[in-house]
């Protein structure tokens, strides 16, 4: 029978679903059923979770296997930076590799085991890549700009301003004061940008970043699709190229960046090469169960705790113990 696995990064929550292990793929209608099934709060598995990861065959000669990102809503995301560290381990345990690509939408990133972060607590680094700040890429219309970086935007919020960086998912950054970070003002913002608006039609994940030192960063982002999320890991990688950019003074290029957020914390390596930004992103890659399913429970987006057999894998107790030793800021109510 197939098996899902409950993982997570940085408290950013998914199910992993192979599908090379099953005898009929689901179809996409299929698939955001399911994931719409699965990630429900009250009627989900497990108290639900922000998506569903895709595990496919690899889609461009040299990869190892395809990642594909079906939001909470049934949306498809383009990227998944946390999503992107669980599926590296599970690949690179399935097939016995330390170092390989991975297949997303866009691009063939590449993805690598890393020294544990605390004991029981597994890491990878991945690449998150291809970066592009033009307008087109995120996309956004009657803002008056053709880029954002650092840029008073008023038809959003006033004495504000943001970046707008696609990675290639699109973000929108502000760095705010601890006030800022700490009220509803990007729920407010995340909510209308992610509706009807006339500015960002397809939506767009809002980052708000808060500075706590050198090379240290606060992040609180309210994703598309989804919603408040612990942890996005595109999010906190965009938010670290702004950083760097911005802030160079406080931020350099090519060193580490602590980014602390509500679920843990990253880190962060942001490079420039042959005139083309990248980030690495580092962080912990945990599986907390592992769920036996009959396979036509899955097609019929019909998973309910009476139906599967659910292990727990332990590894949780250990990434709060890791969490429980990170510095607390208090930053987020």
């Amino acid at each position: 029978m197939p098996t899902l696995l409950k993982v997570h990064g940085s408290a950013n929550q998914f199910f992993i679903l192979d599908q090379t292990t099953l005898k009929q793929p689901l179809t996409d209608a299929e698939l955001a059923a399911l994931a719409q099934q699965l990630t429900d709060p009250q009627e989900g598995l497990l108290g639900g979770a922000d998506g569903l990861l895709v595990v496919n065959k690899p889609t461009r000669p040299g990869s190892q296997a395809q990642m594909r990102v079906i939001n909470a809503d049934g949306s498809e995301a383009t990227m998944c930076g946390n999503g992107l560290r669980t599926v590296a381990r599970y690949v690179a345990e399935r097939d016995g590799l330390e170092h390989f690509a991975v297949d997303t939408l866009d691009a063939s990133l590449q993805v690598r085991r890393q020294p544990d972060l605390a004991t029981g607590v597994p890491a990878f680094a991945v690449e998150i890549s291809p970066v592009r700040f033009n307008r087109e890429a995120l996309p956004y219309e009657k803002l008056g700009h053709d880029r954002l970086l650092g840029t008073p935007v008023p038809e959003i919020w006033p004495q504000l301003t943001f970046s707008a960086i696609a990675v290639p998912n699109p973000h929108l950054i502000s760095f705010v004061d601890r006030p800022a970070l700490q009220d509803d003002v990007l729920g407010v913002i995340g909510k209308r940008l992610n509706g009807t608006n006339p500015y960002f039609t397809d939506g767009v994940n809002v980052n708000f970043a808060h500075i706590l030192g050198q090379n240290q960063l606060f992040v609180r982002t309210y994703e598309r699709g989804v919603g408040f999320t612990n942890a996005c890991g595109t999010g906190m990688s965009a938010t670290s190229l702004a950083f760097v950019l911005l802030h160079p003074d406080q931020a350099s290029f090519d060193q580490p960046i602590d980014v602390f957020n509500p679920g843990g914390k990253v880190r962060t390596i942001i490079h420039y090469e042959d005139q083309h930004y990248w980030i690495e992103l580092i962080g912990n890659a945990t599986f907390t169960e592992r769920i036996t399913v009959d396979e036509a429970s899955l097609h019929q987006a019909n998973v309910k705790p009476a139906q599967v057999q659910i292990e727990s894998t332990g590894e949780q107790a250990a990434y709060q113990n890791f969490v429980n030793q990170l510095p607390h800021f208090d930053l987020v109510d």
